[in-house]
C-alpha cells in the first residue's frame, strides 16, 4: 500500500511523498510554544489561538494514525535574485508568480485522498495545505521528504528549496519512512543573505523582522528601520531561499504548468503598480495568492520599493498617493516622498 500511495501521488503531480507517524513530538510542541512566547509570530494571531491544535497531528485529529506529507516542486527556472538592481522593476516571490498554489496543491491531495479511501473502504482522511493548524515542514522532514534548514524551511536534495508542502492525516497505520537528516552542515548561505537579519540564530526565525511576513502578514506601516532593507520586493522574499547551494540540483518545474509565471508577475513595472486602484488590483491578481493582501497593502509595498529606486521620475505617482484614504499608503508615500525628494536634489 506505501509503494502504491507513492506511485499515485506522482501520477497526481506530487514531486515527493513520504510517510511518518501521526503521534504528537513533545520536542517540537515545546519549540512551538516557545517560539509563540518569544512573541516571534509578530501579528499572525491564528498561530497562537491555535497552538494546542498545531503542536501535533493527534492534537488536531486524535483518530489519526499517519500522515502522508506531500510536496509539488516548483523550482524556477530563471534567477530569483536577477532584478535586484533593477530600480524601475518590483520584485514578487518565485512561489506567488504563478497559479495560486492553495488550490493546485489541495486539489492533488483531495484526489489523492478520494483514492485511498476507495482502495481501503473505511479508511479516514483529513487534507491540509497551509490554511489549517499543520506543522508541514517539521511533519516532511519526519516523512523524510527532506529536512528543516537553517532558514527554518524545507530543503530537499533532489528539489532545493522549492516544494509547496501538504498533508494527508489518515487513520491507517502505515510504515513510515526514515526521517530526513540535516544536510545544512557549516553553510550560513541562507543566514549571510537575510536583508534584515531576520535569523536570531541558525535554525530560528523571528517573522517580525522577515520580508514576507513583513510584505504580506503586517498590517499597517512597515517599521522605519527596515523600509531600506525592503529594496524592491513588493510581496514576500526569495533570498535566504535562492542562495541555498542545494538549489543547484534542482530541476525547473516546467512540467507543472500551473507554477509557470505570469508575464505581468514576473518584472512588474512599479509606475504600474503604483497607478493601482481596487478593482484594477483584482483584475491584475485574479488567480494569485496575492490577491488575499488587497491593493491597499500591495500599493504600500510599491511605495516603499519607489522610495528605494532612487527614481525621480516616480514623484508623480508618489505624491497623489500622500493623501490616500488608507493611512498606511499615505504614511508609505510620504516617506517615498521624502526619499525620492533628497535622490532629485542630489
Amino acid at each position: 500500500m506505501e509503494q502504491r500511495i507513492r506511485q499515485q501521488a506522482t501520477e497526481l503531480g506530487f514531486a515527493a511523498c513520504g510517510l511518518a507517524p501521526a503521534a504528537d513530538d513533545p520536542l517540537r510542541a515545546a519549540r512551538l510554544h516557545e517560539w509563540l512566547g518569544e512573541g516571534r509570530h509578530g501579528a499572525m494571531e491564528w498561530m497562537e489561538a491555535r497552538a494546542g491544535q498545531r503542536q501535533g497531528p493527534q492534537s488536531l485529529w486524535p483518530e489519526a494514525r499517519s500522515v502522508i506529507a506531500l510536496g509539488m516542486s516548483y523550482a524556477p527556472a530563471h534567477d530569483p535574485l536577477a532584478l535586484a538592481d533593477v530600480t524601475d522593476r518590483a520584485r514578487i516571490s518565485v512561489y506567488a508568480q504563478g497559479a495560486d498554489y492553495h488550490d493546485i496543491v489541495k486539489r492533488a491531495l483531495k484526489a489523492l485522498a478520494r483514492w485511498l479511501v476507495a482502495e481501503v473502504p473505511g479508511a479516514e482522511v483529513k487534507v491540509f495545505v497551509d490554511t489549517a493548524p499543520v506543522m508541514e515542514k517539521p511533519l516532511g522532514q519526519l516523512a523524510g521528504l527532506g529536512w528543516q534548514g537553517k532558514h527554518t524551511n524545507l530543503v530537499s536534495r533532489r528539489h532545493g528549496s522549492w516544494l509547496f508542502l501538504g498533508a494527508i492525516y489518515t487513520t491507517l497505520d502505515l510504515q513510515p519512512d526514515t526521517p530526513h537528516a540535516d544536510r545544512c552542515g557549516s553553510c550560513t548561505a541562507c543566514q549571510d543573505a537575510c536583508p534584515t537579519g531576520a535569523f536570531p540564530a541558525p535554525y530560528q526565525l523571528d517573522a517580525r523582522a522577515c520580508i514576507s511576513y513583513l510584505t504580506i502578514e503586517h498590517k499597517g506601516p512597515i517599521p522605519e528601520q527596515y523600509r531600506a532593507a525592503l529594496g524592491n520586493r513588493i510581496y514576500g522574499c526569495d533570498d535566504c531561499l535562492a542562495v541555498c547551494p542545494w538549489n543547484s540540483f534542482a530541476k525547473a518545474a516546467a512540467d507543472n504548468r500551473a507554477f509557470l509565471p505570469r508575464a505581468e508577475l514576473v518584472a512588474p513595472r512599479l509606475a504600474e503598480l503604483l497607478a493601482l486602484d481596487d478593482a484594477t488590483f483584482r483584475s491584475v491578481f485574479a488567480g494569485s495568492p496575492i490577491k488575499r493582501i488587497g491593493r491597499d497593502r500591495m500599493v504600500r509595498n510599491c511605495l516603499y520599493a519607489a522610495g528605494n529606486s532612487g527614481d525621480a521620475r516616480l514623484l508623480p505617482r508618489v505624491e497623489a498617493l500622500c493623501s490616500d484614504p488608507d493611512p498606511a499608503v499615505a504614511d508609505a508615500a510620504r516617506w517615498a516622498r521624502a526619499r525620492l525628494g533628497s535622490a532629485d536634489q542630489a
